[in-house]
């Protein structure tokens, strides 16, 4: 927190303007706390940051231009005092892990209680993490997954598609017998035992999105 202050200074980074018109309405009926910029991109985001050095930065996932996770690790790679909060609809544990990853500080659902976003910015303005336990019980599963190398990222996004093997590997520039080794370890790292429930994990963790 500004040490010149004790008002926690926030940056909102949403691309709806009527979710930052209600996360400003709310924050600005708290006493210890004023917001001092918005944004509707990431590219928007790191500039407003750059300019006004927030003590929070309440940052949506999925935005036009720049999206929240590459903001983050532009933002916290350049400033090592930055509180990032990722605040998104989106819980599957890839994004989770993604969000943390790059080095946000809390991930809150936007259908949490407001009490709990409040809670959250004043945690993270004290500089410590805030992960709430459905949260970590998500990372703490994704953790534990094996990689997939960014090859079988690629086909993965193409089996949520619908492509086959044949279609892949011509999309690829691989051949099918390469597809279908590369289709077998996304099976076993996954746990899954053919591939439409591979697509279908693979959109609830949010590893491919159509």
């Amino acid at each position: 927190m500004n040490s010149k202050s004790s008002i926690i200074r926030l940056l909102i980074a949403d691309d709806h303007p009527v979710v930052r018109q209600g996360l400003v309405a709310m924050i600005e009926r708290e006493p210890d706390m004023a917001v001092i910029g918005q944004a509707g991109d990431g590219s928007e985001a790191i500039e407003v940051f750059r300019q006004q050095r927030p003590d929070v930065t309440l940052m949506d996932l999925r935005m036009p231009v720049t999206g929240g996770v590459a903001a983050i690790t532009t933002i916290c790679a350049a400033f090592d005092d930055a509180n990032i909060i990722v605040l998104t609809t989106y819980d599957g544990d890839e994004n989770i892990y993604r969000g943390l990853q790059a080095g946000a500080k809390g991930y809150l659902l936007k259908d949490a209680e407001p009490d709990e976003l409040l809670l959250a910015i004043r945690t993270v303005a004290s500089g410590k993490s805030y992960i709430p336990p459905t949260v970590a019980a998500q990372l703490e599963k994704r953790m534990k997954s094996p990689e997939l190398s960014d090859r079988e990222l690629e086909v993965l996004r193409l089996i949520a598609k619908g492509k086959n093997n044949q279609e892949i590997g011509g999309t690829l520039f691989i051949t099918e017998g390469t597809v279908k080794f590369h289709v077998n370890n996304i099976l076993g790292k996954l746990g899954v035992h053919d591939r439409t429930q591979a697509a279908l994990l693979a959109l609830k963790r949010g590893m491919v999105k159509l």
